[in-house]
């Protein structure tokens, strides 16, 4: 299997990888292998008129114009 090795990380980077290792209970460098993974993977295409189907399906199903303030509550208690 191919080597990396690199140089000059710095010190603040070191730390945060090492955090993350630990809080995913893995090695610094499985930790390492699964950060560039997930950063070079190839996300999936968005089908846009999927999505407007579905965000116009949504607004259908309003029978009343929505207010901000009820918008703003939807995504704080979609938060939770």
């Amino acid at each position: 299997m191919p080597s990396l090795t690199l140089k000059n990380v710095p010190a603040s980077l070191h730390r945060t990888l090492k955090s993350q290792a630990k809080a995913h209970h893995r090695s610094l460098n499985k930790e390492v292998i699964a950060t560039l993974q997930a950063s070079t993977a190839k996300t999936p295409a968005v089908d846009v008129a999927q999505q407007l189907a579905e965000a116009r399906a949504m607004r259908a199903k309003c029978t009343r114009p929505v207010t901000l303030k009820e918008i703003q509550a939807w995504k704080v208690e979609g938060r939770r």
